[in-house]
Protein backbone atom coordinates (compact mmCIF):
# COMPACT_ATOMS: atom_id res chain seq x y z
CA UNK A 1 0.00 0.00 0.00
CA UNK A 2 1.32 3.37 -1.18
CA UNK A 3 0.82 6.19 1.53
CA UNK A 4 1.86 9.18 -0.58
CA UNK A 5 -1.32 11.20 0.10
CA UNK A 6 -1.80 11.52 -3.63
CA UNK A 7 -1.80 7.59 -4.22
CA UNK A 8 -4.53 7.42 -0.85
CA UNK A 9 -6.55 9.96 -2.12
CA UNK A 10 -6.68 8.03 -5.19
CA UNK A 11 -7.17 4.43 -3.50
CA UNK A 12 -10.06 5.97 -1.23
CA UNK A 13 -11.88 7.19 -3.94
CA UNK A 14 -11.61 4.09 -5.93
CA UNK A 15 -13.22 2.35 -2.59
CA UNK A 16 -10.53 1.89 -0.32
CA UNK A 17 -11.35 2.68 3.61
CA UNK A 18 -9.08 4.08 6.08
CA UNK A 19 -9.55 1.68 8.81
CA UNK A 20 -7.65 -0.63 5.90
CA UNK A 21 -4.81 2.09 6.03
CA UNK A 22 -4.67 2.27 9.76
CA UNK A 23 -4.50 -1.79 10.18
CA UNK A 24 -2.05 -1.65 7.37
CA UNK A 25 0.12 0.89 9.10
CA UNK A 26 0.03 -0.85 12.39
CA UNK A 27 1.16 -4.18 10.48
CA UNK A 28 4.08 -2.58 9.44
CA UNK A 29 4.87 -0.81 12.83
CA UNK A 30 4.16 -4.54 14.10
CA UNK A 31 6.80 -6.00 11.63
CA UNK A 32 9.62 -3.33 12.26
CA UNK A 33 9.75 -4.65 16.06
CA UNK A 34 11.86 -2.35 18.38
CA UNK A 35 13.04 0.10 15.62
CA UNK A 36 13.18 2.82 18.58
CA UNK A 37 10.78 5.19 16.35
CA UNK A 38 8.35 4.75 18.50
CA UNK A 39 7.99 6.54 22.03
CA UNK A 40 4.56 6.87 22.28
CA UNK A 41 2.25 4.94 20.14
CA UNK A 42 -1.52 4.97 19.86
CA UNK A 43 -3.67 1.76 20.58
CA UNK A 44 -5.05 0.74 17.42
CA UNK A 45 -8.37 0.39 18.60
CA UNK A 46 -8.33 3.68 20.20
CA UNK A 47 -7.37 5.14 16.55
CA UNK A 48 -10.20 3.16 14.90
CA UNK A 49 -12.89 4.70 17.12
CA UNK A 50 -11.69 7.84 15.86
CA UNK A 51 -11.20 7.62 12.57
CA UNK A 52 -12.34 10.68 10.07
CA UNK A 53 -15.80 10.55 8.34
CA UNK A 54 -15.99 12.84 5.55
CA UNK A 55 -14.08 12.30 2.65
CA UNK A 56 -13.79 15.73 1.38
CA UNK A 57 -11.61 16.71 4.24
CA UNK A 58 -8.36 17.57 2.57
CA UNK A 59 -6.30 14.91 4.70
CA UNK A 60 -8.92 12.16 5.05
CA UNK A 61 -7.06 9.52 5.77
CA UNK A 62 -4.09 10.51 5.93
CA UNK A 63 -1.79 8.83 8.58
CA UNK A 64 0.63 10.99 10.06
CA UNK A 65 2.68 10.87 13.40
CA UNK A 66 4.54 13.77 15.91
CA UNK A 67 7.37 14.66 17.33
CA UNK A 68 7.36 13.52 20.68
CA UNK A 69 8.37 17.17 21.91
CA UNK A 70 4.98 18.58 20.24
CA UNK A 71 1.61 18.28 22.98
CA UNK A 72 -1.11 15.93 21.98
CA UNK A 73 -4.00 15.71 24.29
CA UNK A 74 -3.96 13.18 26.81
CA UNK A 75 -0.46 11.32 25.90
CA UNK A 76 2.86 11.99 27.48
CA UNK A 77 5.02 14.66 25.80
CA UNK A 78 8.52 13.01 27.38
CA UNK A 79 10.83 15.42 24.84
CA UNK A 80 12.87 11.67 25.12
CA UNK A 81 13.42 12.38 29.16
CA UNK A 82 10.98 10.03 31.16
CA UNK A 83 11.37 12.08 34.34
CA UNK A 84 10.12 15.35 32.46
CA UNK A 85 7.21 14.06 30.73
CA UNK A 86 3.62 15.69 31.43
CA UNK A 87 0.19 14.91 29.92
CA UNK A 88 -0.83 17.80 28.59
CA UNK A 89 -4.76 18.84 28.55
CA UNK A 90 -4.61 20.44 25.18
CA UNK A 91 -2.85 19.53 21.74
CA UNK A 92 -0.66 21.46 20.09
CA UNK A 93 -2.53 23.70 17.45
CA UNK A 94 -0.81 22.19 14.67
CA UNK A 95 -2.21 18.83 15.48
CA UNK A 96 -5.48 20.39 15.79
CA UNK A 97 -5.32 21.70 12.45
CA UNK A 98 -4.33 18.37 10.98
CA UNK A 99 -6.92 16.28 12.59
CA UNK A 100 -9.51 18.74 11.63
CA UNK A 101 -8.61 18.21 8.00
CA UNK A 102 -9.17 14.28 8.34
CA UNK A 103 -5.22 13.28 9.38
CA UNK A 104 -5.14 10.17 11.74
CA UNK A 105 -2.57 10.52 14.46
CA UNK A 106 -0.63 6.82 14.95
CA UNK A 107 1.94 8.00 17.54
CA UNK A 108 4.74 10.04 18.75
CA UNK A 109 8.76 9.57 17.74
CA UNK A 110 11.91 9.07 19.38
CA UNK A 111 13.92 11.85 19.15
CA UNK A 112 17.75 13.79 20.22
CA UNK A 113 16.67 14.88 24.18
CA UNK A 114 15.35 17.64 24.79
CA UNK A 115 15.69 18.19 21.26
CA UNK A 116 19.08 18.60 21.92
CA UNK A 117 21.01 17.45 19.14
CA UNK A 118 21.60 16.24 15.45
CA UNK A 119 22.59 12.52 15.40
CA UNK A 120 19.40 10.50 16.55
CA UNK A 121 21.59 8.61 18.90
CA UNK A 122 21.10 10.69 22.25
CA UNK A 123 17.83 9.45 23.81
CA UNK A 124 16.81 6.42 26.72
CA UNK A 125 14.79 5.34 24.55
CA UNK A 126 17.39 4.02 21.82
CA UNK A 127 19.19 5.22 18.69
CA UNK A 128 17.20 5.31 15.80
CA UNK A 129 19.35 3.89 12.97
CA UNK A 130 18.46 4.90 8.89
CA UNK A 131 16.44 2.37 6.87
CA UNK A 132 18.88 3.01 4.09
CA UNK A 133 22.01 2.07 4.99
CA UNK A 134 22.92 -0.50 8.15
CA UNK A 135 24.06 1.14 11.41
CA UNK A 136 24.14 4.79 9.47
CA UNK A 137 22.41 7.39 12.04
CA UNK A 138 19.05 8.46 11.34
CA UNK A 139 20.09 12.21 11.87
CA UNK A 140 18.67 14.02 14.59
CA UNK A 141 16.59 15.53 16.55
CA UNK A 142 13.82 14.44 14.95
CA UNK A 143 15.02 10.81 14.40
CA UNK A 144 11.99 8.89 14.79
CA UNK A 145 10.01 11.15 12.89
CA UNK A 146 11.86 10.98 9.82
CA UNK A 147 12.45 7.34 9.73
CA UNK A 148 8.63 7.57 10.34
CA UNK A 149 8.16 8.53 6.88
CA UNK A 150 11.52 6.90 5.35
CA UNK A 151 10.27 3.15 6.50
CA UNK A 152 6.58 3.44 5.32
CA UNK A 153 4.98 3.51 8.52
CA UNK A 154 3.22 7.06 8.24
CA UNK A 155 2.62 9.27 4.87
CA UNK A 156 4.17 12.44 6.68
CA UNK A 157 5.31 13.25 9.89
CA UNK A 158 5.83 16.23 11.99
CA UNK A 159 9.08 17.53 13.86
CA UNK A 160 10.86 20.48 14.69
CA UNK A 161 14.05 21.97 13.03
CA UNK A 162 15.78 25.11 15.27
CA UNK A 163 19.54 23.73 14.30
CA UNK A 164 18.42 21.89 11.32
CA UNK A 165 16.69 18.79 12.86
CA UNK A 166 14.30 18.73 10.16
CA UNK A 167 16.54 18.71 7.66
CA UNK A 168 19.48 16.57 8.36
CA UNK A 169 16.99 13.33 9.10
CA UNK A 170 15.82 13.83 5.75
CA UNK A 171 18.98 13.22 4.06
CA UNK A 172 19.98 10.18 6.00
CA UNK A 173 16.57 8.40 5.45
CA UNK A 174 15.73 9.66 1.77
CA UNK A 175 13.25 11.68 2.70
CA UNK A 176 12.15 15.56 1.58
CA UNK A 177 12.45 18.19 4.93
CA UNK A 178 10.71 20.69 4.60
CA UNK A 179 11.41 23.51 7.42
CA UNK A 180 9.33 26.86 7.34
CA UNK A 181 10.06 30.11 7.79
CA UNK A 182 10.05 30.99 11.59
CA UNK A 183 6.91 31.60 12.92
CA UNK A 184 4.77 30.89 10.14
CA UNK A 185 3.74 27.85 11.98
CA UNK A 186 3.11 28.07 15.27
CA UNK A 187 5.48 26.90 17.87
CA UNK A 188 2.57 26.89 20.69
CA UNK A 189 2.34 23.25 22.74
CA UNK A 190 6.10 22.43 21.40
CA UNK A 191 8.61 22.26 24.35
CA UNK A 192 11.28 25.12 23.55
CA UNK A 193 14.59 24.36 22.67
CA UNK A 194 15.60 27.63 21.17
CA UNK A 195 12.31 29.56 21.62
CA UNK A 196 13.87 32.33 19.19
CA UNK A 197 14.67 30.14 16.52
CA UNK A 198 12.17 26.94 16.83
CA UNK A 199 10.47 26.12 13.47
CA UNK A 200 7.82 23.53 13.27
CA UNK A 201 8.67 21.25 9.95
CA UNK A 202 7.61 18.51 7.76
CA UNK A 203 9.09 15.13 6.57
CA UNK A 204 7.53 13.21 3.48
CA UNK A 205 8.79 11.22 0.58
CA UNK A 206 7.58 14.11 -2.06
CA UNK A 207 7.73 18.10 -1.83
CA UNK A 208 3.93 18.08 -2.68
CA UNK A 209 3.02 16.17 0.32
CA UNK A 210 5.13 18.32 2.58
CA UNK A 211 3.65 21.03 0.85
CA UNK A 212 -0.17 20.13 1.35
CA UNK A 213 0.47 19.68 4.86
CA UNK A 214 2.45 23.02 5.22
CA UNK A 215 -1.25 24.36 3.89
CA UNK A 216 -2.68 22.90 6.56
CA UNK A 217 -0.85 23.85 9.57
CA UNK A 218 0.53 27.33 8.59
CA UNK A 219 -1.64 30.62 9.85
CA UNK A 220 -1.22 33.09 12.17
CA UNK A 221 -1.68 32.52 15.70
CA UNK A 222 -2.71 35.37 18.09
CA UNK A 223 -1.37 33.99 21.81
CA UNK A 224 2.08 32.81 19.78
CA UNK A 225 4.51 35.26 21.05
CA UNK A 226 6.43 33.74 18.20
CA UNK A 227 3.86 33.68 15.31
CA UNK A 228 4.22 36.91 12.73
CA UNK A 229 2.55 37.11 9.71
CA UNK A 230 5.35 37.06 6.84
CA UNK A 231 5.04 38.92 3.51
CA UNK A 232 5.24 35.94 0.75
CA UNK A 233 7.58 35.92 -1.66
CA UNK A 234 6.24 34.64 -5.06
CA UNK A 235 8.52 35.18 -7.84
CA UNK A 236 10.40 32.29 -9.23
CA UNK A 237 13.87 30.98 -8.22
CA UNK A 238 16.15 31.76 -11.22
CA UNK A 239 19.73 32.35 -9.48
CA UNK A 240 21.31 30.18 -7.02
CA UNK A 241 24.56 30.81 -5.01
CA UNK A 242 26.84 27.76 -4.67
CA UNK A 243 29.95 26.76 -3.08
CA UNK A 244 32.27 24.12 -4.97
CA UNK A 245 32.37 20.75 -3.79
CA UNK A 246 33.57 17.09 -4.58
CA UNK A 247 31.92 14.71 -7.33
CA UNK A 248 28.55 14.18 -5.83
CA UNK A 249 28.22 18.20 -5.25
CA UNK A 250 29.52 18.80 -8.97
CA UNK A 251 26.72 16.39 -9.94
CA UNK A 252 24.51 18.16 -8.09
CA UNK A 253 24.91 21.51 -8.93
CA UNK A 254 24.92 20.15 -12.95
CA UNK A 255 21.22 18.65 -12.35
CA UNK A 256 20.48 22.39 -11.17
CA UNK A 257 22.47 23.58 -13.98
CA UNK A 258 20.25 21.21 -16.57
CA UNK A 259 17.22 22.94 -14.96
CA UNK A 260 17.79 26.25 -16.08
CA UNK A 261 19.10 27.83 -12.95
CA UNK A 262 21.83 30.52 -12.97
CA UNK A 263 24.66 29.55 -10.90
CA UNK A 264 26.20 32.05 -8.63
CA UNK A 265 29.53 31.21 -6.53
CA UNK A 266 29.03 32.59 -3.52
CA UNK A 267 31.14 33.07 -0.05
CA UNK A 268 30.15 30.71 2.74
CA UNK A 269 32.01 31.62 5.72
CA UNK A 270 29.47 34.67 6.76
CA UNK A 271 26.46 31.78 6.84
CA UNK A 272 28.77 29.53 8.24
CA UNK A 273 30.09 31.68 11.05
CA UNK A 274 26.44 32.60 11.84
CA UNK A 275 25.75 28.94 12.55
CA UNK A 276 28.48 28.73 14.95
CA UNK A 277 27.01 31.17 17.41
CA UNK A 278 24.40 28.84 17.82
CA UNK A 279 26.45 26.61 19.79
CA UNK A 280 29.63 28.82 20.70
CA UNK A 281 27.44 32.07 21.25
CA UNK A 282 24.59 32.80 23.71
CA UNK A 283 21.84 31.06 22.13
CA UNK A 284 22.89 27.85 24.08
CA UNK A 285 22.02 29.62 27.14
CA UNK A 286 18.52 30.26 25.95
CA UNK A 287 18.06 26.37 25.93
CA UNK A 288 19.39 26.46 29.60
CA UNK A 289 16.88 29.36 30.54
CA UNK A 290 14.31 26.87 30.07
CA UNK A 291 15.89 23.59 31.05
CA UNK A 292 18.49 24.43 33.60
CA UNK A 293 16.12 24.08 36.36
CA UNK A 294 15.07 20.77 35.74
CA UNK A 295 18.90 19.99 34.69
CA UNK A 296 20.12 21.00 38.24
CA UNK A 297 17.42 19.32 40.16
CA UNK A 298 17.58 15.98 37.81
CA UNK A 299 21.20 14.85 36.96
CA UNK A 300 20.45 11.45 36.80
CA UNK A 301 17.56 12.07 34.51
CA UNK A 302 19.83 13.52 31.23
CA UNK A 303 21.99 12.16 28.59
CA UNK A 304 25.22 12.78 29.20
CA UNK A 305 26.23 14.74 26.29
CA UNK A 306 22.90 16.28 26.28
CA UNK A 307 23.89 17.46 30.13
CA UNK A 308 27.03 19.02 28.69
CA UNK A 309 25.74 20.56 25.78
CA UNK A 310 22.81 22.31 28.11
CA UNK A 311 25.36 22.90 30.95
CA UNK A 312 27.71 25.06 29.16
CA UNK A 313 24.81 27.28 28.54
CA UNK A 314 24.97 28.55 32.10
CA UNK A 315 28.64 29.88 31.64
CA UNK A 316 26.80 32.73 29.48
CA UNK A 317 27.46 36.29 30.98
CA UNK A 318 24.70 39.43 29.98
CA UNK A 319 27.98 41.19 28.26
CA UNK A 320 28.39 37.89 26.22
CA UNK A 321 24.64 37.80 24.97
CA UNK A 322 24.99 41.23 23.68
CA UNK A 323 28.23 40.60 21.79
CA UNK A 324 26.69 37.79 20.18
CA UNK A 325 23.61 39.65 19.36
CA UNK A 326 25.27 42.32 18.13
CA UNK A 327 28.40 39.71 15.91
CA UNK A 328 25.10 38.64 14.19
CA UNK A 329 23.61 41.91 13.09
CA UNK A 330 27.01 42.08 11.72
CA UNK A 331 26.75 38.74 9.75
CA UNK A 332 23.04 39.20 8.48
CA UNK A 333 24.74 42.31 6.89
CA UNK A 334 27.29 40.72 5.16
CA UNK A 335 25.00 37.85 3.74
CA UNK A 336 22.59 40.87 2.38
CA UNK A 337 25.40 41.11 -0.14
CA UNK A 338 25.21 37.50 -1.32
CA UNK A 339 21.25 38.05 -1.62
CA UNK A 340 21.45 41.33 -4.12
CA UNK A 341 23.00 38.51 -6.45
CA UNK A 342 20.99 35.54 -5.85
CA UNK A 343 16.98 34.07 -5.06
CA UNK A 344 18.29 31.15 -2.65
CA UNK A 345 21.61 29.08 -1.79
CA UNK A 346 22.04 26.06 -2.44
CA UNK A 347 24.32 23.75 0.04
CA UNK A 348 24.90 20.08 0.91
CA UNK A 349 22.48 19.25 3.30
CA UNK A 350 25.72 17.61 5.59
CA UNK A 351 29.04 17.44 4.49
CA UNK A 352 29.64 13.80 5.54
CA UNK A 353 27.85 11.29 7.07
CA UNK A 354 28.34 8.86 10.34
CA UNK A 355 27.57 5.67 11.16
CA UNK A 356 26.00 5.17 14.81
CA UNK A 357 29.51 3.56 15.86
CA UNK A 358 31.22 6.78 14.29
CA UNK A 359 28.99 8.67 16.45
CA UNK A 360 29.69 7.52 19.85
CA UNK A 361 33.20 8.23 19.28
CA UNK A 362 33.37 11.62 19.32
CA UNK A 363 29.64 13.02 20.14
CA UNK A 364 29.96 16.55 20.27
CA UNK A 365 32.45 17.31 17.19
CA UNK A 366 30.88 15.19 15.08
CA UNK A 367 27.68 16.79 15.13
CA UNK A 368 29.05 20.38 14.80
CA UNK A 369 30.19 18.48 11.16
CA UNK A 370 26.43 17.25 10.88
CA UNK A 371 25.27 21.00 11.49
CA UNK A 372 27.98 22.45 9.36
CA UNK A 373 25.35 23.85 7.09
CA UNK A 374 22.31 23.61 9.00
CA UNK A 375 22.86 26.02 11.82
CA UNK A 376 22.84 29.46 10.30
CA UNK A 377 19.40 28.81 8.59
CA UNK A 378 17.20 30.12 11.65
CA UNK A 379 20.05 32.55 12.96
CA UNK A 380 19.83 34.26 9.50
CA UNK A 381 16.11 33.69 9.16
CA UNK A 382 16.16 31.86 6.39
CA UNK A 383 13.41 29.23 5.16
CA UNK A 384 14.81 25.85 3.99
CA UNK A 385 14.05 22.61 2.28
CA UNK A 386 15.86 19.54 2.05
CA UNK A 387 15.29 16.58 -1.03
CA UNK A 388 17.30 13.74 -1.69
CA UNK A 389 20.29 13.61 -4.20
CA UNK A 390 21.26 10.12 -4.28
CA UNK A 391 24.13 8.17 -2.68
CA UNK A 392 28.19 8.76 -2.37
CA UNK A 393 30.51 6.29 -4.15
CA UNK A 394 30.98 4.52 -0.89
CA UNK A 395 26.99 3.96 -1.16
CA UNK A 396 25.88 6.71 1.69
CA UNK A 397 22.99 8.73 0.97
CA UNK A 398 23.71 13.06 0.27
CA UNK A 399 21.40 15.50 -0.51
CA UNK A 400 20.50 18.89 -1.28
CA UNK A 401 18.71 21.73 0.76
CA UNK A 402 17.85 25.48 -0.56
CA UNK A 403 17.85 27.79 1.70
CA UNK A 404 15.73 31.54 1.04
CA UNK A 405 15.23 34.66 2.65
CA UNK A 406 11.66 34.25 4.82
CA UNK A 407 8.85 34.01 3.03
CA UNK A 408 9.99 32.42 0.13
CA UNK A 409 8.75 29.01 1.06
CA UNK A 410 6.61 28.72 -2.10
CA UNK A 411 9.58 29.69 -4.52
CA UNK A 412 11.72 27.04 -2.45
CA UNK A 413 9.53 24.47 -2.87
CA UNK A 414 9.13 24.73 -6.36
CA UNK A 415 12.79 24.79 -6.68
CA UNK A 416 13.08 21.78 -4.70
CA UNK A 417 10.22 19.76 -6.21
CA UNK A 418 11.62 20.46 -9.82
CA UNK A 419 15.30 19.15 -8.70
CA UNK A 420 13.61 15.93 -7.27
CA UNK A 421 11.75 14.94 -10.10
CA UNK A 422 14.07 16.45 -12.61
CA UNK A 423 10.69 18.57 -14.28
CA UNK A 424 11.76 21.20 -15.94
CA UNK A 425 9.94 23.55 -18.57
CA UNK A 426 8.03 21.58 -21.13
CA UNK A 427 10.10 18.20 -20.89
CA UNK A 428 8.46 16.32 -18.23
CA UNK A 429 11.11 13.81 -17.76
CA UNK A 430 14.86 14.21 -18.21
CA UNK A 431 17.92 11.76 -18.21
CA UNK A 432 20.78 14.03 -16.03
CA UNK A 433 24.53 13.34 -15.96
CA UNK A 434 24.38 9.79 -16.16
CA UNK A 435 21.43 9.11 -14.17
CA UNK A 436 18.45 7.54 -16.10
CA UNK A 437 15.34 6.91 -15.65
CA UNK A 438 13.62 3.92 -13.79
CA UNK A 439 9.99 3.02 -14.22
CA UNK A 440 8.86 0.74 -11.74
CA UNK A 441 5.74 -0.91 -11.75
CA UNK A 442 4.66 -3.18 -8.71
CA UNK A 443 6.46 -4.24 -5.53
CA UNK A 444 9.33 -1.57 -5.57
CA UNK A 445 6.95 1.32 -5.57
CA UNK A 446 7.12 3.70 -2.85
CA UNK A 447 5.64 2.48 0.25
CA UNK A 448 5.20 -1.69 -1.31
CA UNK A 449 7.79 -4.04 0.21
CA UNK A 450 10.67 -3.65 -2.31
CA UNK A 451 11.32 -0.16 -2.17
CA UNK A 452 13.76 0.00 0.34
CA UNK A 453 16.09 -1.96 -1.97
CA UNK A 454 15.71 1.39 -4.66
CA UNK A 455 16.57 3.64 -1.39
CA UNK A 456 19.78 1.66 -1.00
CA UNK A 457 20.77 2.24 -4.57
CA UNK A 458 20.45 5.45 -4.03
CA UNK A 459 17.14 5.98 -6.20
CA UNK A 460 15.47 9.53 -6.16
CA UNK A 461 11.70 9.52 -6.91
CA UNK A 462 10.82 11.23 -9.99
CA UNK A 463 7.05 10.93 -10.41
CA UNK A 464 4.29 9.08 -11.36
CA UNK A 465 4.37 8.61 -14.93
CA UNK A 466 2.03 6.55 -18.08
CA UNK A 467 3.04 3.94 -20.74
CA UNK A 468 1.92 4.32 -24.06
CA UNK A 469 -1.08 2.21 -25.41
CA UNK A 470 0.76 -0.61 -25.88
CA UNK A 471 0.83 -2.87 -22.46
CA UNK A 472 -0.94 -4.98 -20.13
CA UNK A 473 -0.31 -5.35 -16.49
CA UNK A 474 -1.09 -9.06 -14.96
CA UNK A 475 -0.95 -10.25 -11.29
CA UNK A 476 1.98 -12.56 -10.55
CA UNK A 477 0.70 -13.10 -6.93
CA UNK A 478 2.94 -10.66 -4.99
CA UNK A 479 3.96 -8.79 -8.14
CA UNK A 480 2.75 -7.44 -11.06
CA UNK A 481 4.15 -8.43 -14.99
CA UNK A 482 4.21 -5.60 -17.15
CA UNK A 483 3.78 -7.20 -20.93
CA UNK A 484 4.31 -5.21 -24.38
CA UNK A 485 1.37 -6.46 -26.48
CA UNK A 486 -0.74 -5.07 -29.92
CA UNK A 487 -3.76 -4.64 -28.33
CA UNK A 488 -2.03 -3.00 -24.77
CA UNK A 489 -3.47 -0.02 -22.70
CA UNK A 490 -1.80 3.02 -20.57
CA UNK A 491 -0.73 1.58 -17.36
CA UNK A 492 0.82 4.02 -14.27
CA UNK A 493 4.18 3.46 -13.56
CA UNK A 494 6.44 5.43 -11.00
CA UNK A 495 9.38 6.73 -12.38
CA UNK A 496 12.98 7.33 -9.96
CA UNK A 497 16.23 8.36 -10.98
CA UNK A 498 19.35 5.90 -10.76
CA UNK A 499 22.82 5.78 -11.89
CA UNK A 500 23.47 3.16 -15.00
CA UNK A 501 25.98 1.16 -12.28
CA UNK A 502 23.30 1.27 -9.56
CA UNK A 503 20.88 -0.04 -12.40
CA UNK A 504 23.37 -2.88 -13.10
CA UNK A 505 23.45 -3.90 -10.04
CA UNK A 506 19.53 -4.19 -9.79
CA UNK A 507 19.47 -5.96 -12.37
CA UNK A 508 21.10 -8.86 -11.24
CA UNK A 509 18.50 -9.18 -8.09
CA UNK A 510 15.57 -9.76 -10.45
CA UNK A 511 14.60 -13.07 -10.94
CA UNK A 512 13.04 -14.14 -13.99
CA UNK A 513 10.47 -14.09 -15.16
CA UNK A 514 11.12 -10.43 -14.75
CA UNK A 515 13.69 -8.07 -16.20
CA UNK A 516 14.50 -4.73 -17.12
CA UNK A 517 14.07 -3.55 -20.77
CA UNK A 518 12.78 -0.36 -22.85
CA UNK A 519 9.37 1.03 -21.79
CA UNK A 520 7.35 3.71 -23.80
CA UNK A 521 6.27 6.45 -21.90
CA UNK A 522 3.13 8.65 -23.30
CA UNK A 523 4.81 11.24 -24.06
CA UNK A 524 7.34 9.46 -26.42
CA UNK A 525 10.07 9.01 -23.91
CA UNK A 526 11.61 5.33 -23.39
CA UNK A 527 12.94 4.56 -20.40
CA UNK A 528 14.64 1.63 -18.67
CA UNK A 529 11.46 -0.29 -16.64
CA UNK A 530 10.75 -3.78 -14.90
CA UNK A 531 8.83 -6.11 -17.93
CA UNK A 532 7.49 -9.46 -17.54
CA UNK A 533 8.47 -12.28 -20.17
CA UNK A 534 5.31 -13.09 -22.37
CA UNK A 535 5.13 -16.85 -21.34
CA UNK A 536 4.70 -16.18 -17.56
CA UNK A 537 1.54 -14.31 -17.96
CA UNK A 538 -0.42 -17.15 -19.83
CA UNK A 539 -2.59 -17.88 -17.30
CA UNK A 540 -1.86 -15.10 -14.40
CA UNK A 541 -4.99 -12.87 -14.19
CA UNK A 542 -4.82 -9.60 -16.62
CA UNK A 543 -5.77 -6.60 -14.19
CA UNK A 544 -5.03 -4.16 -17.02
CA UNK A 545 -8.64 -2.59 -16.20
CA UNK A 546 -7.12 -0.94 -12.82
CA UNK A 547 -4.93 1.09 -14.62
CA UNK A 548 -1.99 0.32 -11.94
CA UNK A 549 -0.88 -2.18 -9.44
CA UNK A 550 -1.37 0.11 -6.41
CA UNK A 551 -5.00 0.32 -7.71
CA UNK A 552 -5.74 -3.49 -7.99
CA UNK A 553 -4.42 -4.29 -4.73
CA UNK A 554 -6.39 -1.76 -3.19
CA UNK A 555 -9.37 -3.25 -4.76
CA UNK A 556 -8.57 -6.98 -4.59
CA UNK A 557 -10.08 -8.91 -1.53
Amino acid sequence: MDLQISALKAAYKSGLHPREVVAEVYRRIKARGDDNVWISLRPEDETLAELPDDPDLPLYGIPFAVKDNIDVAGMPTTVACPDFAYRPDRSAPLVDRLINAGAILIGKNNLDQFATGLSGSRSPYGSVESPLVEGLISGGSSSGSAVAVSAGLVSFSIGTDTAGSGRVPAVMTGTVGLKPSKGLVSTLGVVPACASLDCPSVFSLNVPDARTVLEIIEGYEQDDPWSRRLPRVTAPIRRIGVIRGDENWTEVLSRLEDLGYELVDIGIEPFLAAGRLLYEGPWVAERWSVLGAFVEGHPESLHPVTAEVLRSGGDVTGPDTFRGIHRLRELQAETRQTWAKVDAIAVPTVPRTFTLDEMAEDPIARNSVLGTYTTFANLLDLAGIAVPAGTTSAGRPHGVTLLAPAGADGPLADAAERFHTGRAGATPYRIQNGRKLLAVVGAHRTGHPLHPELLALGATLAGIAHTAKAYRLFDLGDRPGLVKTADGESIEVELHYLTAEKLGELLVTIAPPLGLGSVELDDGTHVTGFLCEAHAVREARDITGYGSWPSYVHARP
